[in-house]
């Protein structure tokens, strides 16, 4: 589970921008939309979800920009990467030799930690790991440059992982990749359970993957709750050859292409039971963009809910009608669905969601960029709306809280 992430001197955010899901001690939805988590020590109170609202060009895909890095960096650190994926706050020059900082606070096997690392694009400069087994912090590990301290309570060949450990990569990943038993899990829970995905960041990969198991049944059945009616799913694999492709392709790109699906296609067609005879076959392109959306989504959403996971996502409402969107973050909110404390964190621009019927208060979060180019997140709690009472889709869309567009 997520606590908190927050990032530091990346692509618009100058300043820290920190989201937090702890929940306040507001009793509102409280049976639904909140996770209690006895950590080992202490009680917990997180939120099932969170959404952010901003104008265009505000920051918020940054945002999620930066948690998608965050679980890029720990995964693929131990390869072998010349330049890191950093990117320094671009209107201030004297961001520019500045490193990035991420860090993040989460749950794993009711143990709370706390890790981070500061970076530029050719090393990491700092990097930290605490926890919190027995509800007191102990240091694990913590980096600063050439300086390192490794914790009594870190066990296993912790100088020959420091040794083993690259100037521009992370210790975390270094020492899983060279079998921590103690930092294997964290390690995993970037790798499994933690997700993060642009805009149109959903592919048909997973769904399709679903559909070829035996959990077809459950796309199916997902599809069908919203109020999509398709009756079967057929998915054909076929080779993919340079002529299937179209000409205005080089042929260098169609090789690069191929290689990618590693030379398959996967054909979709998906079948209607209209009551006439035989049931209609529809190519998959055939279907509306909202169906489609909701077809590569649902995999990944069925998934996230079944294990557990944390998943953030922008743009949600893309394509989608309001109800299909409320369907999806409601999926979230049900305690009877979700049984293992999964979150959810995304943007929208969609306001039919903003009312306290649909979020908790402090649930909601507002992106918004300053004279200078700067991005902030601020919680709505911060402007202290009247519970129940407030109307927060009227009020967001006057500017009471900021982050609209100012049209001249």
């Amino acid at each position: 589970m997520l606590i908190e992430f927050s990032v530091e001197n990346f692509m618009s955010f100058r300043e820290e921008a920190r989201l937090s899901l702890v929940a306040s001690a507001s009793k509102e939805h409280e049976d639904t939309h909140l996770v209690r988590s006895d950590l080992r020590g202490e009680e917990s109170r997180l939120l099932r979800s969170a959404v952010i609202y901003g104008a265009n060009a505000a920051g918020k895909s940054n945002f999620l920009i930066a948690l998608g890095l965050m679980r890029e960096m720990v995964v693929k650190s131990n390869q072998e990467i010349e330049v890191l994926p950093v990117e320094p706050f671009r209107f201030d020059p004297g961001c520019a030799g500045k490193p990035t900082i991420l860090e993040i606070i989460f749950v794993v096997d009711q143990v709370r930690y706390q890790y981070g690392f500061a970076a530029t694009e050719q090393r990491i400069v700092k990097e930290w790991l605490f926890a919190w087994p027995r509800g007191r912090p102990q240091t694990w590990f913590t980096r600063d440059k050439e300086t390192w301290k490794l914790g009594s309570k870190l066990s296993g060949d912790k100088d020959v992982w420091r040794r083993a450990t690259r100037a521009n990569a992370l210790f975390l990943s270094t020492a899983a990749a060279l079998n921590s038993a103690q930092l294997m899990p964290i390690y995993q829970w970037f790798q499994n359970a933690f997700r993060a995905f642009p805009a149109g960041g959903f592919s048909n990969s997973f769904s399709i993957k679903c559909c070829h198991s035996d959990q077809k049944s459950e796309i199916l059945n997902f599809m069908n709750t919203a109020d999509i009616a398709i009756s079967d799913i057929k998915i054909i694999e076929k080779d993919i050859t340079p002529d299937m492709l179209p000409d205005t392709m080089s042929q260098e790109l169609k090789e690069d292409f191929i290689r990618s699906q590693a030379g398959k296609w996967q054909e979709i067609s998906t079948i209607h039971d209209t009551g006439y005879w035989p049931p209609s076959k529809l190519e998959f392109g055939a279907e509306s963009l909202g169906t489609q959306r909701l077809f590569s989504l649902s995999g990944p959403w069925i998934d996230t809910l079944k294990n557990g996971y944390v998943l953030a996502i922008d743009e949600l409402h893309d394509s989608l009608h309001p109800n299909l969107l409320r369907f999806l973050i409601d999926l979230f909110h049900d305690p009877n669905k979700n049984t293992n404390s999964a979150q959810l964190i995304f943007t929208t621009h969609d306001t039919s969601i903003l009312n306290q019927e649909v979020f908790r208060r402090d649930q909601v979060w507002l992106c918004e960029r300053n004279v200078r180019q700067e991005s902030t997140l601020t919680p709505l709690t911060d402007f202290r709306p009247r519970k129940r009472h407030e109307n927060l889709e009227k009020a967001y869309l006057s500017g009471r809280y900021g982050a609209v567009p100012v049209l001249q």
